[in-house]
C-alpha cells in the first residue's frame, strides 16, 4: 500500500525532531557540569534533562523510521506518544498556568495527530483493523 501524505509528513517532522532532540540532548549532557556549577537555578538536573531529551529523540527516529516504512507497530507507538503528549501539556498547564495558550496549541496538534491516525485509510496502511 502507498503511504499516506500525512504519514510521510509525519514522518519527516518526526525525523527533524528527532535530530534536534539528540542534538539538544547531547548539550545538555555535555554542559550540564558547567550549568550547574554556574548557580543556575535547576541547573543540577540539566544532565538529567539530557538524557531525557536525548531518549526523546532516539524514540522519535524509531517513530520516523516506522511511519516511513508503515510498520504496523509505529500507529501504535505513534498513538501512544500522542496521547502521552496531551496528558504532559495538562500536567506541565496544572504546574505552570501562564503557558496557556502553548499548552492549547499542543494538545490541539496532538489530539489533530490522533485524529489523522484513526481515520480508515490511515489505519490500513499501518495494517491496522
Amino acid at each position: 500500500m502507498q503511504r499516506p501524505t500525512g504519514v510521510t509528513i509525519i514522518a519527516v517532522l518526526a525525523a527533524i525532531g528527532g535530530i534536534f532532540g539528540i542534538l539538544g540532548g547531547l548539550t545538555l549532557i555535555g554542559l550540564g557540569g558547567f550549568i550547574a556549577a554556574s548557580g543556575v537555578k535547576g541547573g543540577a538536573f540539566a544532565p538529567i534533562l539530557g538524557l531525557l531529551l536525548l531518549a526523546y529523540g532516539l524514540l522519535a527516529l524509531v517513530l520516523a523510521y516506522g511511519f516511513w516504512n508503515l510498520k504496523p507497530w509505529a500507529w501504535t507507538l505513534g498513538v501512544g506518544l500522542q496521547a502521552a503528549g496531551i496528558v504532559i501539556d495538562i500536567l506541565q498547564f496544572v504546574n505552570d498556568s501562564t503557558q496557556l495558550v502553548s499548552a492549547i496549541i499542543s494538545i490541539a496538534i496532538a489530539a489533530a495527530i490522533l485524529w489523522y491516525l484513526f481515520q480508515p485509510h490511515v489505519k490500513a496502511a499501518f495494517g491496522q483493523t
